[in-house]
């Protein structure tokens, strides 16, 4: 009898331990995790359209609550996305540049709506994604739901393309993304949204050419805005620095699969011992581009400093927990003093992560955060008359 009392007093602490666990981390997730976005715009008629006109910025975002960690955010949410949500079909446009190079253009299949005008949407994947990364599934996704026609822009050597010149491409190299908006811009109102180095080289791009960008309206997506302190982050031991691991793997095998890049003013075994994206940069990149050291590119690629120069509006989304960009990477300051650029903070999400519900990709991808955002941001820009122009009484 007494073991059958102690055997019940057990089982009930078991119990009782369990429930306070789950009180306690149910509290940690509404108190921590559950908020707001925060928007980061300086005053005035951008920041006034974008919380009239873009519902998700006075919405909780909730992420999912077993996966509330920024690396199993990066991690799982491409895991899941690039397994279980549906691929997307394309027609390919090869387009010839001015230098002899070549870039395929993935245009989705499925006639656009009547909602987008015509609209076009460009979109720019990451590191060495191309057309078929998870994250390119859900802008396509909010393209379709826009009745807009989405058209992914795959850089040298990407998307199965042979490369014809010993040329690849780095986050400063804006001059190929030029050629590409001048080839689709005459089909529509041209929409751009950049996924990490993607939203470099597409922030580059508009700081340098201001009005006559001719995109009129971007987003960007978990791009490190500042590539100084983001390198310092990608490279803190241990998580991070598998990540880096990953992405130097990636970009090994980016160059292994182009011969007329095995030759060249770089060590082609130190490019291969290579063990994360800075010892890559060092090995590679710098000498690819012409940069003094891998400080140098970095500087250069920064967009903390530019932002002040983009003349279309420019909304970006970051997560606080970035292993690239995290809260305090975050350039708030320079956002602030931008009559054109906002930045978009959620509290968890990761690298390209922003999971939601238990279950995230049970939802179709045109539900994703991502997909959510792109199509409320775009659509209001697309419903507005006339383009929108934030207007800085200092230029006046």
């Amino acid at each position: 009898m007494f073991g059958l009392f102690m055997y019940i007093f057990e089982v009930k602490k078991e119990v009782l331990v369990g429930l306070s666990l789950s009180v306690i981390y149910l509290t940690y997730y509404l108190v921590e995790a559950v908020k707001k976005p925060i928007l980061i715009c300086r005053k005035g008629e951008f920041r006034e359209f974008l919380e009239e006109n873009v519902p998700l910025l006075n919405e909780h975002y909730w992420p999912t609550p077993w996966c509330l960690e920024s690396r199993l955010q990066t991690v799982i949410g491409s895991v899941l996305r690039t397994r279980l949500l549906p691929a997307v079909k394309y027609r390919r446009e090869i387009l010839q540049l001015s230098d002899g190079g070549q870039v395929a253009l993935d245009w989705a299949e499925g006639a656009a709506g009547a909602g987008g005008e015509g609209a076009v949407l460009l979109v720019l994947p990451g590191l060495t994604g191309d057309s078929r990364a998870d994250y390119v599934r859900c802008l396509a996704a909010a393209a379709a739901a826009l009745g807009a026609r989405c058209v992914v822009f795959n850089n040298r050597g990407l998307g199965g393309l042979p490369l014809t010149t010993p040329r690849l491409y780095c986050a400063v190299s804006h001059a190929d993304l030029a050629e590409v908006v001048a080839a689709v811009r005459g089909r529509g109102p041209l929409l751009c949204a950049g996924v990490s180095l993607g939203g470099l080289i597409l922030g580059h791009y508009l700081a340098e050419h201001g009005e006559r960008s001719g995109v009129d309206a971007a987003l960007v997506v978990s791009s490190p805005l500042d590539v100084v302190k983001g390198s310092e982050c990608i490279e803190r031991p241990p998580l991070n620095a598998l990540l880096s691991y990953h992405m130097a793997r990636n970009l090994r095998n980016t160059l292994r699969a182009h011969a007329p890049l095995r030759a060249g003013p770089w060590d082609w075994a130190a490019v291969q011992r290579s063990r994360s994206v800075r010892e890559f940069d060092a090995a590679f990149t710098t000498k690819h581009f012409g940069f003094g050291s891998v400080e140098a590119y970095y500087r250069a690629a920064t967009l903390r400093d530019k932002l002040s120069k983009v003349r279309v509006p420019l909304l970006c989304l970051c997560a606080a927990d970035d292993p690239f960009q995290p809260l305090d990477a975050i350039p708030v300051r320079e956002a602030e003093e931008s009559p054109s650029v906002a930045l978009l903070v959620t509290a968890r999400g990761g690298h390209i992560g922003f999971l939601e519900g238990w279950w995230p990709t049970s939802a179709p991808p045109s539900h994703h955060y991502i997909a959510r955002l792109a199509q409320q941001y775009f659509a209001a820009l697309l419903r507005r008359p006339g383009p929108l122009r934030a207007r800085d009484p200092a230029l006046s």
